[in-house]
């Protein structure tokens, strides 16, 4: 099902400039119509980000191409994704190979996503909580994506890391962001590469932004 639609996103994010092969092959297999709502479903395979509820959406697919080309994961590594929303990027993670650990605030969302993990027979370790916080518990990681632009970078998270990991989180005000891209050097060292012109919702939490 949608298996034409899903060879022609792909296209569309060669286009693009997305070149990691495994990220492609990872769109190609995971199916992005299982995380939306009926209503939306015929939308799944355009290039644009789609409502999913509690005034959160499912990110565009460029956009969750190039954090997952940026973030790099390779087979057997730890990541942690803060911000489980529809549960589509955690899959894309998982298809690739990586353990994933995925941290979703909204209980009605973090319910939703362990459904069709569970259906899709996906092996995802995930929690309702404070994300800014991370899961001090499975760390350190070796990569960690952020799915919501922040004010400043979360300093659990950057203590979560492991060295030589890398943290791709969007920084900025709650209308734009620049996608920081951070390596951990050591413990007190980071190397951060900017990208700019991004837009997520907020990251809420105790290292984020308060929830009114």
């Amino acid at each position: 099902m949608f298996e034409r639609e899903r060879e022609e996103l792909v296209e569309i994010l060669k286009n693009k400039g997305i070149t990691n092969k495994r990220v492609l092959e990872a769109f190609l297999k995971v199916e992005r119509h299982l995380f939306l709502p009926d209503i939306m479903k015929q939308h799944a395979y355009k290039d644009v980000a789609l409502p999913i509820g509690l005034g959160q959406t499912i990110s565009q697919p460029y956009t969750v191409a190039y954090m997952t080309q940026a973030l790099d994961p390779q087979p057997q590594q730890k990541i942690l994704e803060i911000g489980t929303g529809s549960g589509y990027q955690a899959a894309i993670l998982s298809q690739m190979g990586a353990r994933v650990f995925t941290i979703e605030r909204h209980h009605d969302l973090y319910n939703s996503a362990m459904k069709i993990f569970d259906k899709m027979n996906l092996r995802i370790a995930a929690r309702c909580s404070d994300g800014t916080l991370g899961w001090q518990e499975f760390s350190p990681y070796d990569g960690i994506i952020v799915t919501a632009g922040g004010p400043s970078v979360p300093v659990n998270l950057k203590k979560q890391l492991a060295d030589n990991g890398r943290l791709v989180i969007p920084i900025g005000d709650k209308k734009i962001q620049s996608l920081q891209i951070i390596t951990k050097i050591s413990s007190d060292e980071f190397l951060t590469r900017e990208v700019p012109y991004f837009a997520f919702v907020p990251l809420i939490g105790r290292e984020g932004w308060k929830e009114k």
